[in-house]
């Protein structure tokens, strides 16, 4: 086993997967329960002394994660393994470490990440489910698929996303690329719908879902959906689909990013 000098801080990724129904979101909030308090105290137990812990993205009340990303520095002899082993055994049984490494000193789980990917789980059938009750969207009527796959293919690309993000936010531009929209059907009462892209804007994924949703039931037309799309106007766009449905899958780093800031492609 190395040993390491206990003076200098070392940088630590974590990957986290996460049920965040008991949570208020990913980010620490005066007098709510949080997954970064919660993961903050616990390492501060295993490691003693204030942690400071950087999440890829602040995934809103009641959304779940499979792959969140955060990183920390920390003076300690611990060996990832060891830190991972001992975080699982301090953790609740709704967040567990799946991974963990040490990784370069430059490495920044929010600015280092060059693409997210959420998934939104969609259960359409009459009857609301006792077991996915907290992890996909009941929506009562058979969806029609083919409207919904054209719109998938228009919000491929770079576009103003700014009828699909959350009424009273403030960020400098609202265009972002998507890299993907898919959608899969398991079986005919289940859909997951899919996006990558270079950032999202709050409550986008949500946003977008509802609308699609409102096209699966004929209320929309993908015609409808572009120019709801086009106008920049929010209040045109269907509901914000309920955060229970959606999970961030996976956070994609350049591999160069990590090691190499001065290098091209």
């Amino acid at each position: 086993m190395a040993h390491h000098d206990v003076q200098q801080k070392r940088n630590f990724r974590l990957v986290l997967e996460y049920d965040g129904s008991g949570y208020h979101g990913w980010q620490r909030q005066e007098g709510v329960l949080t997954i970064q308090e919660v993961l903050e105290s616990r390492i501060e137990v295993m490691l003693g002394g204030p942690i400071r812990v950087r999440g890829s993205g602040r995934t809103d009340a009641g959304v779940h994660a499979r792959r969140q990303v955060a990183n920390f520095y920390a003076r300690t002899r611990l060996e990832p393994r060891e830190i991972q082993r001992g975080l699982n055994g301090l953790l609740p049984a709704d967040i567990v470490v799946l991974e963990a490494e040490e990784v370069e000193d430059s490495f920044h789980a929010r600015f280092s990440a060059v693409s997210k990917t959420y998934e939104y789980r969609i259960l359409s059938r009459e009857t609301p489910s006792a077991l996915e009750r907290r992890s996909a969207w009941h929506v009562r009527r058979r969806l029609s698929a083919p409207p919904v796959l054209e719109c998938l293919g228009g919000v491929i690309g770079t576009h103003d996303f700014a009828a699909f993000m959350a009424a009273g936010s403030s960020v400098k531009s609202t265009e972002r690329t998507i890299y993907r929209a898919e959608m899969s059907c398991p079986d005919p009462e289940h859909w997951v719908l899919l996006f990558e892209a270079n950032g999202f804007l709050r409550h986008m994924v949500r946003n977008l879902v509802g609308t699609l949703v409102d096209v699966g039931k004929g209320k929309l037309s993908p015609e409808d959906f572009m120019n709801i799309m086009e106008s920049g106007d929010r209040r045109r766009a269907g509901m914000t689909a309920p955060a229970h449905g959606l999970f961030l899958v996976d956070v994609a780093y350049d591999s160069n990013a990590v090691r190499d800031t001065q290098g091209g492609d």
